[in-house]
């Protein structure tokens, strides 16, 4: 009797000389979905729509190079790992490497076209869970991102003749129960799907919160997820059953994860001595929202950023 999770994966498909798998579809769609979520938000609180979908078409392209070249350093030490393997489309990637590129290459927009940097952080907050959450769905989809063995009952269990992903084919089995397996994308989902929950109650309840505190509590959740999550593939990691690469006693992921979290928290404290959001505030940072030409007080205008 079979007491975890298992469906038939959708396979890679091959058109050509292209390989087309649900796992490229639905990142992309979680980048859409993110950002009209994000756009919905500019739109309420007045800012230039405009401007900021300028500054997603830079953050796409700089999350595609994150996601790359947020791999390479694990891989650096290994044997006959070269400038051509980091350059190579066809190598690793990883989602928080496109979250960090997708932010820096936003911001760096952001200061091109003078906008301010911490509202629309904060506006983005809810579309980046979100894209976790449909990003997530192609992992489920072509089952990818395995971990260790489990008898979990959200694990998920191979079986015989189950075409997983490629990173997997060594799971799997000609006929019977190939193995149960940590569904390592599923628990990513529902974590993200629990921030995305938190993110939109607190967006309007959260009275006292100062600009920039939203999306440092969004890098905060999120390192912290993934840090936890990625133990349940560090076994398999170090016995070579998935291709992340290990550094002392935990994976890549976790370094960056434990990064990505000590940073945005050390964030959430600095920016306490900021204003609180208001749309008198939005309005001293060039949003357009009736206020524009309202007398703001200095100390409103001092922002850590």
């Amino acid at each position: 009797m079979i007491s975890a999770i298992s469906y038939p994966p959708i396979p890679i498909w091959e058109i050509g000389p292209l390989n087309l798998s649900l796992h490229g579809v639905f990142a992309g769609l979680g980048f859409v979905m993110g950002a009209i979520l994000m756009m919905r938000e500019v739109r309420r609180r007045g800012f230039d729509t405009d401007k900021v979908a300028s500054v997603l078409t830079w953050a796409l392209v700089a999350s595609l190079l994150g996601a790359r070249f947020f791999t390479v350093p694990a891989h650096v030490g290994d044997p006959g790992y070269g400038l051509g393997d980091a350059f190579n489309v066809a190598g690793d990637y990883s989602i928080i490497g496109g979250y960090v590129g997708g932010i820096i290459g936003g911001t760096v927009r952001m200061r091109m076209l003078g906008l301010g940097v911490l509202p629309l952080l904060d506006a983005a907050a809810p579309g980046l869970a979100v894209g976790a959450v449909v990003g997530r769905i192609g992992d489920l989809a072509i089952v990818e991102h395995l971990g260790s063995a489990t008898n979990f009952f959200l694990g998920y269990t191979v079986m015989g003749g189950y075409d997983i992903s490629p990173q997997h084919n060594d799971l799997e089995c000609a006929v019977g129960v190939c193995g149960t397996y940590h569904h390592t994308a599923l628990y990513d989902m529902i974590g993200a799907a629990v921030l995305l929950v938190v993110l939109l109650v607190l967006r309007n309840g959260w009275d006292t919160r100062r600009y920039g505190q939203m999306f440092a509590l969004w890098g905060m959740w999120y390192g912290v997820q993934r840090f936890l999550i990625d133990f349940t593939r560090l076994e398999a990691a170090r016995d070579g059953t998935v291709s992340d690469a290990v550094m002392g006693p935990l994976t890549g992921s976790q370094w960056g994860a434990l990064a990505v979290a000590a940073a945005a928290t050390a964030l959430f404290l600095w920016w306490r001595r900021n204003p609180t959001v208001s749309s008198m505030n939005d309005a001293a940072m060039g949003a357009n929202n009736g206020l524009e030409h309202a007398s703001i007080a200095p100390i409103e205008r001092t922002f850590s950023e």
